[in-house]
């Protein structure tokens, strides 16, 4: 038989043994619990927004040339003229050493027979006519002009005075523009390249006059 202490003892210790697994226990399930609450607070992770597929981009439709535009053009290029065909119009390029004598505004008798080929077109059709003058770059100040802005005006109203006066060419139809030497068509650094700037454009443009009501 065995004594009375004996028993007393395994007592207690299973009473200790239970007491740990509780607390075992009770840890387990707080670890539990946060571990839970951390994954709940975690940034969820976001999927990245679909690619959306876009189309490639195109060059700009080449403008097509308008047909009556067309047709003025091939008219004036059976003469020996410097013709072109641009977002404005029809433009004929008239030298200035064909026109003008140097600093001057008073259009020479030799050039009537080129001005009269394109004259001819214009009283066949009814589109408004913009005459745009043009200088170089090299600084002009003489008695009658104090800079290019002057000079490339006149010799455009010059050009408008004949077209009206000798051709008969409405003046409603007619305006006058000047670029002074700021719409080069070459270089300025050479002497060709500047005479090749010094010039009056006869621009047809697209479209005839609107009816005045």
């Amino acid at each position: 038989m065995k004594p009375a202490y004996y028993h007393s003892q395994n007592s207690g210790r299973d009473r200790w043994m239970i007491s740990y697994l509780d607390v075992l226990t009770i840890m387990l399930i707080l670890f539990i619990a946060l571990a839970a609450q951390a994954l709940r607070s975690a940034p969820q992770p976001q999927s990245p927004p679909p690619v959306q597929a876009t189309a490639p981009e195109l060059a700009p439709p080449i403008p097509v040339p308008n047909a009556a535009l067309g047709a003025i053009k091939q008219q004036l290029e059976e003469s020996p003229l410097d013709v072109q065909l641009d977002s404005r119009g029809v433009v004929v390029s008239l030298p200035q050493a064909l026109l003008f004598a140097p600093g001057e505004d008073r259009i020479n008798a030799d050039a009537f027979s080129t001005v009269t080929a394109v004259a001819d077109v214009l009283a066949k059709i009814p589109n408004n006519v913009r005459l745009v003058g043009h200088a170089d770059a090299v600084p002009i100040h003489n008695r009658r002009f104090n800079n290019n802005w002057e000079l490339a005006a006149a010799r455009s109203l010059r050009l408008l005075e004949l077209l009206s006066n000798r051709y008969g060419i409405d003046e409603s139809r007619l305006s006058v523009e000047s670029d002074g030497s700021y719409d080069p068509k070459s270089t300025n650094d050479t002497p060709d390249g500047r005479a090749s700037n010094r010039r009056v454009e006869i621009v047809i443009l697209d479209g005839a006059p609107q009816p005045t009501p």
